[in-house]
């Protein structure tokens, strides 16, 4: 996994397969969230609270949570160890708004990195069919990293279409996939 794709290969193995739609859904994430001010970042739709800021801030957690907590049990580590979830559930996408938007693309982009060097090496040591030590059922069951790379998979691909309705809202843009070069992930 050293080059990272930009989309699935179109006759690849599962592993290729299922990196490759990751990459291409994180990139539309970087797509949709490029290029903004702090004013674009904020932009709400209808009766949702949800902003693009909000949503990469979320998803920083999401890519920590999956690949420390969920994979073999780590701590997740700062900000998210020291923030009191029962008091405050919504804290990623509350704060984000007070956040940087250059801040925010870079605490997700690293976030994302070392994602990538923890599913390589997870790959390499288990593959797809190794058990996620960090969770388990009440009985005990832990899924397959399989499962746990489809599921963020779908994370991605339903914030995809949030951010696709929160970009057009901001200045127009729309499209399903990010152009091949110029993104940043």
């Amino acid at each position: 996994m050293s080059e990272v794709p930009v989309e699935p290969p179109r006759a690849g193995d599962e592993v290729s397969t299922l990196v490759g739609e990751l990459e291409r859904v994180r990139r539309v994430i970087a797509w949709k969230c490029g290029g903004l001010g702090a004013e674009g970042m904020r932009v709400t739709v209808g009766a949702s609270t949800m902003t693009l800021a909000g949503l990469l801030r979320h998803l920083t957690l999401v890519e920590h949570d999956v690949f420390r907590r969920r994979l073999d049990g780590s701590a997740l580590g700062p900000p998210w160890d020291g923030i009191d979830w029962d008091d405050d559930p919504d804290w990623e996408w509350r704060s984000a708004l007070d956040e940087d938007p250059g801040a925010l693309r870079a605490q997700w982009r690293e976030a994302v990195a070392e994602s990538r060097v923890r599913l390589a090496r997870a790959l390499d040591q288990g593959g797809l069919d190794q058990p996620c030590r960090g969770i388990a059922t009440e009985e005990g069951e832990s899924p397959a990293l399989r499962r746990v790379v489809v599921d963020l998979i779908e994370e991605y691909a339903r914030h995809a279409g949030h951010a696709d309705l929160l970009r057009e809202a901001v200045d127009g843009l729309v499209g399903e996939d990010a152009p091949r070069e110029g993104i940043d992930v």
